[in-house]
């Protein structure tokens, strides 16, 4: 705790070392990149840092790939004994991703890691893991277990696991979207998040269930349910949304997965805009609770959490009507959370909290 409130790196989370060790690393992999240029499929189109890579294929093709996992949400999984949510988790991260980039997901392999083999934990991954591909449309077909119980400590009957996930999409070349068309007085478009999706949970279990002891069978009234339902709700799916709006022949400026970094994300789009976000909608009450019981600094939780959105869709003005009403027709409420803008480059102004977004993180205005 600092006279600032509740940080993140005090949970044991310490982003800023996270995005040193990723560049050391990456320095080596980026040489990989080259390693195709002689062959006359696989190269990598996009680099590195926008939610997917694509990979050119032949006759004008592009194999979109991505891969992630569900991080320390398992840890809810095992305190409560429910595992067939966390592989929607898992699933949603990966397709999610791809969407980004324009790729429609059509396949997923995953890893599971485990101490000890549990039949009945493994059939609830199971039904996890088809409801997962259910929503987003794709196929499994194959993975990984490996029982590695000297690398994993958890609790419950698999004596730790964990999960993780590779989607693949495809998406033509020529419409790889990577951001680079968005134009000042674009409209961003927010898609409601189901709670904390799957970023954050570090921060949230010291908030809520170490400093805070609350238990994870707790009804709370705020929530409307007990809060282990609460933070095992599943990340949701934004997969229909994207072939909804393809189907109309709209082509949204960019697609944006809201997760770690919160709004930050929009700062991805390889064009020279910033983004003014003056419609937030209020933060669901898991946020609140979060940001109250912990002390936690506003630009602490939209750095760390998703704060109620959980995808955002820039438009141009001739799409915006048709695009809501697309939206709508799911079942959605779409919000309008602002618009593209040239005053601020590389830049997330949110006027409502007194917060710019540079890079990956917030900081209080002035």
């Amino acid at each position: 705790m600092t006279s600032d409130g509740f940080q993140y790196d005090a949970a044991g989370v310490d982003t800023r070392k996270a995005r040193s060790g990723l560049e050391a690393l990456s320095r080596s992999i980026r040489d990989t990149l080259s390693f195709r240029d002689d062959h006359p499929f696989g190269r990598p189109a996009t680099g590195f840092g926008y939610y997917a890579n694509v990979l050119e294929m032949p006759q004008g093709g592009g194999l979109a790939i991505a891969t992630d996992g569900v991080g320390t949400k398992i840890l809810i999984a095992e305190k409560t004994g429910c595992y067939d949510t966390v592989p929607i988790d898992m699933i949603a991260m990966n397709v999610n991703d791809l969407i980004c980039v324009g790729a429609d997901p059509f396949a997923l392999v995953d890893y599971i890691a485990v101490g000890r083999v549990d039949e009945e934990v493994f059939e609830a991954l199971g039904r996890g893991l088809r409801e997962g591909a259910r929503q987003s449309g794709v196929t499994i077909p194959g993975g990984e277990i490996a029982q590695v119980k000297e690398l994993l400590q958890g609790e419950g009957p698999t004596e730790g696991f964990d999960l993780v996930g590779t989607a693949v999409g495809w998406v033509p070349m020529d419409e790889v979207n990577l951001g680079a068309s968005v134009q000042p007085g674009d409209h961003v478009l927010g898609l409601k998040s189901s709670g904390l999706h799957s970023n954050g949970y570090t921060l949230a279990r010291r908030v809520l269930l170490e400093d805070g002891a609350l238990s994870l069978d707790a009804e709370l009234p705020d929530l409307g349910r007990t809060l282990g339902e609460e933070l095992l709700e599943p990340t949701r799916i934004y997969v229909p949304h994207a072939r909804a709006l393809a189907r109309e022949g709209l082509r949204p400026h960019a697609l944006l997965h809201i997760t770690g970094d919160g709004y930050c994300n929009l700062n991805r789009v390889q064009a020279d805009v910033g983004f003014i976000l003056d419609g937030l909608p209020s933060p669901p009450p898991i946020f609140q609770r979060i940001q109250k019981m912990g002390n936690v600094p506003p630009e602490e939780m939209h750095s760390v959490f998703n704060m109620g959105i959980g995808f955002c869709i820039v438009v141009g003005d001739e799409d915006l009507s048709r695009s809501l009403d697309v939206l709508r027709s799911l079942g959605e409420d779409p919000l309008v959370l602002g618009h593209a803008t040239e005053e601020h480059p590389n830049e997330v102004v949110m006027p409502q909290v007194g917060l710019v977004g540079r890079k990956d993180r917030f900081h209080r205005e002035g």
